[in-house]
């Protein structure tokens, strides 16, 4: 079915059964069984555009991706085996891939500290890498995970990554976003080896166009969330969906308002269960766009009230990088499905002719 308006669409099935009976001393020579649904339809305004770029080297999740220019670079994550995190499953690489070069390929540059559910950003031209995790372990040990407060920008110029001012604690599976050339800081935890994990009730900023760096607290916000997705759109700050701190994953949505400094609620993502959980959002323009482990892809109103499903991913994933290409494309970076596991993939997200 391929409804080629928008509107509300209804269905109804029949089952016939060639039974003969009777019924309040009637008689029947069938039996019909109906089945009816009725559901708003709204067409895509996304869909997948056939074009591709180069799967990274593997299938990765949780790492920090950004595009400086025409460029899209990568940095570390985990390859490893699904749930169990070791020294070898991790990625210390920087990889870079061109998105105009035809037949372009992935290339690995100056790379850094293992580091897993990091948070990386563009500003003026240069990527900054925030926290994220290490493991101290061996794939045969017991899993020894710390959260690192590391601070580091790489100049795509020179080549070389600079230490900046560390974060006031070690911190992971959190996400960073930039507004005015401050980069703000929300989420995650700091895990300090076996059962010693404290999550973070701070969030941070840093403005970047100082000569000295500091990171400062902003106004605490009230939830403790890690597994989010951080977006800055119309000047606000999005924290997108995550696991709270009672280890229940949410759809939740909180506003940050950089300018009256307060934290506000926003609406609920749409769907159920987990599809709040390792979700990837960014701004298209004007418009936010959050895509979710089902593959849904969601836009957030105009009047900022509610969701709104606008279209579908050839693969489902979470765990990825969602971001807007130069000439303002969606791309989808590499994650993992529940159902086929890591992806290495890299797909495109175009508007609809409607």
């Amino acid at each position: 079915c391929e409804p080629t308006t928008d509107g509300v669409l209804s269905v109804r099935a029949i089952m016939m059964e060639a039974e003969k009976g009777e019924l309040n001393g009637e008689a029947y020579g069938a039996i019909r069984t109906y089945s009816t649904l009725t559901l708003p339809v709204i067409r895509p305004a996304m869909e997948v555009d056939p074009q591709r770029l180069a799967a990274l080297p593997r299938g990765i999740t949780s790492f920090g991706a950004a595009i400086v220019g025409t460029e899209l670079y990568v940095y570390g994550g985990h390859f490893g085996d699904a749930h169990h995190y070791s020294d070898s499953g991790q990625s210390d690489e920087l990889l870079q891939i061109s998105l105009t070069a035809e037949n372009a390929e992935w290339q690995s540059l100056a790379g850094g500290p293992k580091l897993t559910g990091l948070a990386m950003v563009e500003h003026g031209g240069k990527l900054y890498r925030i926290g994220g995790f290490t493991a101290r372990n061996k794939d045969e040990e017991d899993q020894s995970l710390w959260s690192q407060d590391s601070f580091a920008s790489f100049d795509p110029a020179t080549g070389v990554w600079t230490d900046l001012t560390p974060l006031p604690s070690g911190r992971s599976s959190h996400d960073a976003a930039v507004i005015d050339g401050k980069l703000y800081l929300v989420g995650g935890w700091n895990m300090a080896g076996p059962e010693n994990t404290t999550w973070h009730k701070t969030a941070l900023v840093c403005d970047l166009k100082q000569p000295e760096l500091k990171w400062t607290e902003l106004p605490a916000p009230d939830f403790e969330r890690r597994a989010v997705s951080l977006a800055a759109c119309k000047g606000k700050l999005y924290v997108i969906g995550g696991m709270e701190s009672s280890n229940e994953t949410t759809r939740k949505v909180s506003i940050f308002d950089p300018v009256s400094q307060f934290w506000t609620a926003g609406p609920d993502l749409l769907g159920t269960g987990m599809e709040g959980f390792g979700t990837s959002s960014f701004a298209k323009g004007d418009q936010l766009l959050v895509t979710t482990m089902s593959g849904s892809v969601q836009a957030l109103s105009e009047d900022g009230t509610h969701w709104i499903a606008v279209g579908q991913s050839n693969e489902s994933r979470f765990f990825h990088r969602q971001l807007t290409t130069h000439d303002g494309r969606v791309v989808l970076i590499a994650g993992a499905s529940m159902v086929t596991g890591k992806t290495a993939t890299v797909e495109f997200l175009k508007d609809a002719v409607r």
